[in-house]
């Protein structure tokens, strides 16, 4: 065979091996090691954020104030709306009332108390004396010193004064009891009152955070009351990416792991977030969802927290992420 034939030969030989290596699973994992996967993977989904659905609590009246209106940003503390606050006012000045009464009762009670001890420390003295008085006519009648009705007077009157005693040191008890029950009276209406502040300071709306009045459900005039909502706000400082992860994908993300994010809205902008959240349970792929990789029947959901200080992400706006996959088997 000459040599240019032979070399074509051997050639042809060459290339037969390097098909059957590529074509042939075994062999390529022999001589090439396991096939890897993608270095990283795209999901796509929609920006959301933190809402929540602001409205009056335990008051209901006309809405008297209300400056903001949609799009607005809102600091934390801000007077959102106002309703008419003039019967809760009244009840706190009824109430206040009532609790200098209460207070007025106990240091009545308490003065009462004071003089039914002082009237049983003069019992005292007097039962202390008659008994005295009756020890010594008792002493003096078997002489003939005393008449028997002396003592006989003597012993009447030391058995008045034991009565009298018993009778104030009732009394007493009864003091004590009426001062315990103006107290309890006492807290009661200081607690009224409280409640009645509580209540009064639910007449102003103000904001739980800093945001964007996203909704606004309400106008001047309307009656507010629990379960009407005034606003809806929106947290644009905590953003997340709601995507969805194939199954097969699953054990090579990791909770923690850096994401960039990326949206049509600002385009070469690239915004960075962290993974916060892995479903523990697969889901059947929802339809909504469209993925850059081959749809599967199960995917597990993800979230993906992102960076937002400038309040450029908003809630809706379709945004893709690239996540970096760990080795298999990692």
């Amino acid at each position: 065979m000459t040599g240019p034939r032979r070399t074509a030969l051997l050639v042809l030989v060459a290339v037969l091996v390097v098909a059957v290596i590529v074509f042939s699973t075994p062999l390529r994992t022999l001589v090439f090691g396991p096939a890897q996967g993608p270095a990283n993977i795209v999901v796509s989904g929609n920006i959301e954020a933190h809402q929540s659905v602001l409205g009056f609590t335990d008051v209901e009246a006309p809405i008297t104030y209300l400056p903001f209106d949609e799009g607005e940003e809102v600091k934390t503390g801000a007077v959102l709306a106002r309703v008419d606050d003039r019967l809760y006012r009244q009840q706190v000045q009824m109430d206040l009332a009532a609790l200098g009464t209460a207070r007025e009762q106990v240091a009545v009670d308490q003065s009462s108390l004071a003089a039914a001890r002082k009237t049983v420390a003069s019992d005292q003295l007097d039962l202390t004396q008659k008994q005295r008085d009756l020890a010594r006519d008792a002493t003096l009648t078997k002489p003939g010193f005393v008449s028997r009705q002396t003592y006989d007077l003597a012993v009447t009157a030391a058995g008045q004064s034991a009565a009298v005693l018993a009778r104030d040191e009732a009394l007493v008890k009864v003091a004590v009891d009426n001062v315990s029950l103006a107290e309890a009276n006492l807290k009661t209406a200081q607690a009224k009152v409280a409640l009645d502040r509580v209540t009064l300071s639910y007449t102003t709306l103000r904001a739980p955070f800093s945001g964007v009045l996203a909704i606004r459900e309400a106008e001047l005039g309307e009656v507010a009351g629990p379960g009407v909502a005034i606003f809806t706000l929106d947290d644009l400082g905590h953003v997340w990416l709601r995507a969805y992860v194939n199954e097969q994908d699953l054990g090579r993300v990791r909770l923690g792991e850096p994401v960039t994010v990326t949206t049509d809205t600002y385009p070469g902008h690239i915004y960075h977030g962290r993974i916060g959240f892995i479903a523990s349970q697969a889901e059947f792929t929802p339809k909504t969802v469209e993925t850059h990789a081959e749809r599967v029947t199960l995917v597990y959901r993800i979230r993906i927290d992102i960076d937002n200080p400038n309040h450029e992400l908003l809630p809706g706006m379709p945004a893709d992420a690239s996540i970096a996959l760990l080795p298999a088997g990692k």
